[in-house]
This record gives C-alpha cells, sequence and structure tokens, in this order.
C-alpha cells in the first residue's frame, strides 16, 4: 500500500492567476525613482542679529521676492546715514577744490585728491546700503516652507539656517537606469511612474542624461519629468519607472 502525503488548503484561498505581474514596488530589478523639488533652498541669515519678524510657518505659499524675515537693522542704517554724510561732504570738498583749480587757486594734486576721497566716501556708502539689504531675507523663489529652524525675536549668527524652500514647481525626477539599457533611452524617451504615495500612475519623459556611467552600481543616472495635472506630486515621494523594457 502506498501512502500519498497531501498539503492541506483553506477553503478560501486563490490560486495565483497564470501570467500576474508582480508587484513592481517588490521587484529587486525594478528602476526606483526619487521625486526632488526643483529647486530646493536652505536660506541662511546674511549677517549676526536679532529677528525682529518673520513671516513663516510650516506648509506656507510663498511668492518670490517675499520677505520672510526681518532683522535688526538699527548699527547697519547708522552706518548708512554716517556713509551718505560723508559722501556729502565729499563731493562738497571736491567742487570747492575744482573751483579753485579754475582760479589757480588749487594744485591738480589737491584736485586729484578730492576727487579720491570722494570715490572712498562712494565705496563706503555702497558698502553701508548692501549692509543693510542683509536685515531682510527674502524668498529667492516661489515654493512652499518646508522647515522653519529659528522662534521670532532670537538672536542668530551670520549663516545660520533659517527655514527650507521648497519650489511648488513640479517635482523632479531622479533615477538610476542600468547602464546596460543605456542605449535604449535618450532625452524625450517617455516611460510610466508609478507613484507609491498616490497609488497613481503618470506619464513622464527623460530630461536629462548623466554624461558618466557609474563603475561601481553600473548604472547611469538619469532626471525626468511627470505630467501632474493634478499637482498632487510632492518633493520627497518615490515610485518605480517603467520603460516597457523587456525583462
Amino acid at each position: 500500500m502506498v501512502l500519498m502525503a497531501c498539503a492541506w488548503v483553506p477553503a478560501n484561498a486563490q490560486a495565483p492567476m497564470p501570467g500576474a505581474v508582480p508587484d513592481l514596488a517588490s521587484d529587486p530589478n525594478a528602476v526606483r525613482v526619487l521625486l526632488a523639488a526643483d529647486p530646493e533652498s536652505t536660506l541662511a541669515a546674511p549677517m549676526a542679529g536679532r529677528l525682529e519678524s518673520m513671516a513663516t510657518q510650516l506648509g506656507r505659499h510663498v511668492e518670490k521676492g517675499d520677505v520672510l524675515f526681518r532683522l535688526d537693522c538699527g548699527e547697519p542704517e547708522a552706518r548708512l546715514r554716517m556713509a551718505s554724510a560723508e559722501v556729502a561732504g565729499a563731493r562738497e570738498n571736491l567742487r570747492a577744490k575744482v573751483g579753485l583749480r579754475k582760479l589757480d587757486a588749487a594744485g591738480d594734486t589737491e584736485v586729484a585728491l578730492a576727487r579720491a576721497a570722494a570715490d572712498r566716501a562712494n565705496a563706503a556708502q555702497a558698502l553701508a546700503q548692501t549692509q543693510v539689504g542683509y536685515c531682510t531675507v527674502a524668498a529667492p523663489f516661489a515654493g512652499y516652507v518646508a522647515k522653519v529652524y529659528v522662534r521670532p525675536f532670537e538672536s542668530v549668527n551670520a549663516g545660520a539656517p533659517l527655514v527650507d524652500l521648497v519650489s511648488d514647481a513640479p517635482p523632479r525626477l531622479r533615477l538610476n537606469l542600468p547602464s546596460r539599457q543605456l542605449g535604449k533611452v535618450k532625452v524625450g524617451t517617455p516611460f510610466q511612474l508609478d507613484v507609491i504615495e498616490t497609488g497613481k500612475q503618470y506619464q513622464a519623459q527623460v530630461t536629462a542624461v548623466n554624461a558618466r556611467v557609474d563603475a561601481v552600481a553600473q548604472s547611469i543616472e538619469l532626471e525626468g519629468r511627470a505630467e501632474d495635472p493634478g499637482r498632487d506630486l510632492l518633493p520627497g515621494m518615490s515610485g518605480i519607472a517603467d520603460f516597457g523594457f523587456a525583462r
């Protein structure tokens, strides 16, 4: 007599469909995609000082040129007033020396020195004006506040991070394609993007191909852009790129 060993199968178990396609996200050979802001910047304090006001909060949308921070500007503004007064005095002295030179009451050297003094005063005024400009921090591009590092009325050092700003433009796609597929892609090559966070698919195309192959990973870095009519793609999301290559 021959005994047959049988495995128990639950009644509600479903057999896999013939020819079923595996989940792309679990495929070790899938081309991973990272969505990155284009551009993204950490704005830093241009000078040391105390924050007088800040118009930022997490997730806030700002337009290019919006003033996000104001620092105490009493000292730089005082230096600018002093420099402006010196400019006025230097110009008046130069005007007087030029007038005396016409009367042969002053020499060429005196006029040249007066002109040099006026130039130095103008340069000092320009420097003071630039320093006054450091009292405000404006958004360099339109976007969203992603992180705030400081609180109102804090004292900050020059170069201290203030806020992370991410562009509101469509995210840039960053991916690494196996270098053996390099001959099949170029700028403009279309592909399908499956985004994990949204569970949706988007049409995309390659916008840049690196000029160098990573010799260790045997891959080539690509950049792309996706069509996002619903504007639901955010920096930091990830997904899978499907170029339709045979597996």
